[in-house]
């Protein structure tokens, strides 16, 4: 009986100590396959993160190009602004100077009316002030022709010519030359700023 005892106790303890090894083995692979999906869990998740990441700074990247490009836009629209403004200012000062002398004015004026005149129409000049008898005596042999010298404090330097009774105007004043001058100018001055 011992001997069968003994055999019961061996075989008891064989198959619990297999039972126990089984167990310990499907609690491994379990654990195993737990951590290995917890690997592959955190792997995905870190790629998604570094995924988002980089499209964040591909698209902030793009706009602070857009951004920098811009800003080169609005520096160089400011620069020519100012530049154009500065040259129009320093052209205004100088066709302003050219036409406050009398013997420019009284030049261009003769050449004007010899353009403008016909025998059926009349010419209106119109001068600041200070201009209007040294140029109706320079004008004095058009103006059996025609031609009437008048005071207009609105001209401010150079002159204007009306015709056709007044319906016809032309402008000659100091800034409206400048802005015929400054017309020209801006093609050459916005090449100048491109290249």
């Amino acid at each position: 009986m011992t001997e069968d005892l003994q055999q019961l106790l061996e075989k008891i303890q064989h198959d619990g100590v297999d039972k126990a090894q089984s167990e310990s083995s499907a609690i491994i692979e379990k654990a195993k396959s737990e951590a290995a999906s917890l690997i592959a869990a955190a792997k995905a998740e870190a790629e998604k993160i570094k995924s988002d990441a980089q499209t964040e700074a591909d698209a902030y990247a793009t706009r602070a190009g857009e951004t920098i490009s811009q800003s080169a836009r609005d520096v160089l629209l400011h620069v020519e602004k100012s530049v154009t403004t500065l040259l129009e200012s320093l052209l205004l000062k100088d066709v302003n100077t050219a036409l406050s002398n009398e013997e420019i004015v009284a030049t261009l004026i003769q050449e004007a009316v010899k353009t403008y005149l016909t025998a059926e129409e009349s010419i209106e000049v119109s001068v600041v002030e200070q201009m209007v008898e040294s140029l109706r005596a320079k004008l004095a042999s058009l103006a059996a022709e025609g031609v009437t010298v008048v005071t207009d404090k609105t001209t401010g330097t150079g002159f204007s010519i009306k015709l056709a009774g007044g319906r016809v105007e032309h402008d000659f004043s100091g800034a409206a030359v400048t802005d015929a001058l400054s017309k020209q100018l801006r093609p050459g001055l916005a090449a100048l700023l491109k290249s």
